[in-house]
């Protein structure tokens, strides 16, 4: 989760009549981000104009545009009429968040743990890959110190055909299902890199990283961390069109990223004990999983 931001903490970007080096959309919706939950632009205030924005940023006013786009889906900016500043309306506590959103903020606090567990059952670990950006850097920083990490992903099998992706005009098509397969192993070899690499330079201990795959399509995903939160959301099905080897094709997909999570505790922020029997029940589930009909995947 991130603190609030002091002026000595606030990028050099913020501070006014100094120039720095442009920043990204992702590192300005940060900022913002921050500064909303802080209390420093509180809820039914408005930010500064775009304009202001990109002055302090040192950024240009599309990336300033996609920033507070970003914001407004996940529910800290209000709609924005045309050149009127954006209003703050912060998101309700509970309220569920986007995948890539909240599982990025519960797995950074996951990681102020001495030892940190992630299980993992999804299409492929684009949303995980995307979540672990920033506790991976702060590790490399030596801003946290987890003593061991173990993460475990189950993924369809690549030898299934799944029920998604599919040609919208040809379900027997394989291209999609080449096309995932693809991304699949792209994502997956990222996420054995990046944490192996943390015990190869000494900055952790004791890593592991398992992936194996069973014979279903997942329809929705989930994240136990620490053995403490199940993470849960569910796989919405969208016609998109994609590029595949220089041509565009029209498929049922999913958009995990997008996809809400709901949240379930057994720790002390723990609701009641519904809300911790399912956390005991969703490790149950992924454990027969993993030790009965899941099988060790090779990347290529």
């Amino acid at each position: 989760m991130v603190s609030a931001v002091t002026e000595e903490s606030r990028p050099a970007a913020e501070e006014p009549g100094r120039q720095a080096a442009p920043q990204s959309p992702d590192h300005i919706a940060e900022a913002l981000r921050a500064r909303i939950r802080s209390g420093e632009f509180a809820p039914a205030s408005r930010l500064p104009t775009q304009r202001e924005l990109a002055e302090q940023f040192g950024a240009s006013r599309a990336a300033i545009r996609h920033a507070l786009a970003q914001l407004e889906r996940e529910g800290y900016l209000g709609a924005r009429g045309r050149g009127a500043p954006a209003q703050v309306t912060a998101p309700a506590p509970d309220a569920p968040r986007p995948a890539d959103v909240e599982l990025a903020d519960r797995i950074a606090l996951a990681f102020q743990a001495e030892h940190v567990s992630i299980d993992a059952f999804s299409l492929t670990t684009e949303t995980l890959n995307s979540a672990l950006a920033a506790p991976l850097i702060a590790v490399s920083a030596g801003e946290l110190r987890p003593r061991s990490i173990s993460v475990r992903v189950l993924l369809p099998s690549p030898g299934i055909h799944p029920a998604f992706p599919r040609l919208v005009s040809d379900p027997t098509d394989p291209r999609p299902i080449t096309r995932l397969q693809r991304i699949t192993r792209t994502f997956s070899a990222s996420l054995r890199h990046q944490l192996g690499s943390l015990a190869e330079r000494g900055l952790v201990q004791q890593v592991k990283v398992e992936i194996r795959t069973v014979e279903v399509t997942p329809l929705q995903k989930l994240y136990l961390l620490n053995d403490l939160e199940a993470l849960t959301g569910y796989y919405q099905v969208v016609t998109r069109t994609v590029e595949f080897e220089n041509e565009e094709l029209e498929i049922y997909d999913v958009l995990g990223l997008s996809s809400k999570i709901f949240r379930a505790s057994r720790d002390k922020d723990s609701r009641d004990e519904q809300d911790a029997a399912f956390v005991a029940e969703s490790r149950l589930w992924f454990e027969s999983l993993w030790s009965t009909i899941a099988e060790p995947v090779t990347l290529g």
